[in-house]
């Protein structure tokens, strides 16, 4: 039995012990992290009032490029190792990253709907108005709404887009938001977070719901050379259910068709049903998928062969993902993936860390902390396909230990987007 880890490939007997070891940084992101460290220190500094004298023989060497590999060997990017009582990652500027993996795939939609994206990010601005104390919170608030209205002043705009046989369901849902937002402004004349926040959630699915209608062709046209592997067209929900709880999960074939059905046709063969935790680490992963026996993935039964499928990886504003490789071999160096490793609960593949191309059935969750993987600045972006977001119970990842099991998966919606080789 192999595990896939994400840098190098290892056997049972040397798992345990093992630590993934992280590529060189290309010379353009070396630089970056620099930079970003760099003001991280002077800011912790100013803010802790500490010797500059006893932070420069401590940092210095971590941010030198001669021993990046070093630096990224414990997790990839980051250095664990504290000054004080503070390890120097939690002081990493976290940027504008969105660490719900809800609105990842709400955002993720392929849609240009300018007023219902307007009023979404109003709406999931709130969260951060939430934060506030005191007054300002319920003017932050009362702001957010009064924009979102604006943006809903011309209903028509936003069903314009809407697909025609969902025209009714759209206009009652959008009903419910202008309802909604009357609703957030009375919590916030009564400061009551609480409702403010359960409202919110509530609105936000509605409002995805309706972008949801939205989406008319698929955005992706996978490649002829992969028309033998299975392929969601769509999105799909499933439900994980394991040792420690049971966890929903939408899995996304809009920006990962191939990468997802592959997923979803394995789960609907039952073949991850009473596979173990293959690999578990605090603030970093949970992995799983590895079969019993010899094999590290699939074995198609139509073929006697191991089935594996291509890196595949959507890139913001770009109109094909990137097939075959990842997108620092392709230069894209800091390029910003449409799912991105921001999320507790980011859902990817394993693979060989020699083979782009070598993803079969095993995959991981992401669970670090959203502090420790600051916007643009992980090394787990561009370099393996995420195809997805927990979305419920995510405290599940947090209970998983080596053994545990997963009890079964089932696809609980979305499974007629699965599209098998030679169906149309």
């Amino acid at each position: 039995m192999i595990h896939w880890h994400f840098d190098r490939t290892i056997s049972t007997a040397d798992y345990q012990n093992s630590v993934p070891a992280v590529s060189p940084l290309p010379q353009a992101l070396r630089q970056r992290l620099g930079q970003c460290l760099g003001m991280a220190v002077a800011l912790w500094v100013v803010l802790l009032g500490c010797s500059t004298t006893a932070i420069a023989s401590e940092v210095i060497p971590e941010i030198t490029p001669e021993i990046t590999p070093e630096i990224t060997s414990e997790l990839p990017g980051m250095s664990l190792r504290y000054f004080g009582s503070e390890p120097l990652v939690s002081a990493l500027p976290p940027g504008d990253a969105i660490t719900d993996g809800k609105a990842l795939l709400r955002y993720a939609l392929p849609i240009d709907n300018k007023p219902i994206r307007e009023v979404q990010r109003e709406i999931e601005g709130i969260s951060e108005r939430l934060r506030i104390q005191g007054s300002r919170a319920v003017k932050g608030v009362k702001r957010n709404v009064k924009r979102a209205e604006r943006a809903m002043g011309k209903p028509e705009k936003i069903l314009a887009d809407v697909r025609p046989e969902h025209e009714l369901e759209a206009k009652q849902l959008l009903d419910r938001v202008r309802t909604g937002l009357a609703d957030l402004n009375t919590y916030a004349e009564e400061r009551d977070k609480e409702a403010i926040w359960i409202k919110r959630a509530e609105m936000l699915s509605q409002i995805g719901q309706i972008e949801e209608f939205m989406v008319s062709d698929l955005p992706i046209d996978v490649p002829e050379e992969y028309s033998t592997l299975p392929q969601l067209k769509g999105r799909a929900t499933v439900e994980m259910a394991t040792d420690k709880g049971t966890m929903l999960i939408t899995v996304d074939g809009y920006n990962a068709p191939v990468t997802a059905g592959n997923f979803i046709d394995l789960v609907q063969r039952g073949f991850y049903d009473g596979l173990p935790v293959v690999r578990e680490e605090e603030f970093y992963v949970v992995q799983m998928g590895d079969p019993d026996g010899p094999e590290d993935g699939f074995v198609d039964p139509n073929t006697g062969e191991q089935r594996t499928i291509p890196m595949e990886i959507a890139v913001q504003d770009d109109d094909e993902p990137v097939y075959g490789m990842t997108l620092e071999q392709v230069g894209l160096y800091l390029a910003d993936p449409v799912l991105p490793f921001s999320a507790y609960g980011t859902l990817a593949m394993a693979r060989p860390d020699n083979d782009p191309n070598g993803a079969s059935s095993q995959f991981f969750f992401l669970r670090f902390e959203s502090e420790l993987t600051p916007a643009g600045i992980n090394l787990l972006d561009g370099r393996y396909a995420v195809f997805g977001y927990v979305v419920e119970n995510d405290e599940v990842l947090d209970k998983l230990r080596v053994g545990d099991l997963i009890q079964s998966i089932t696809v609980v919606n979305g499974a007629d987007n699965l599209v098998q080789p030679g169906q149309t």
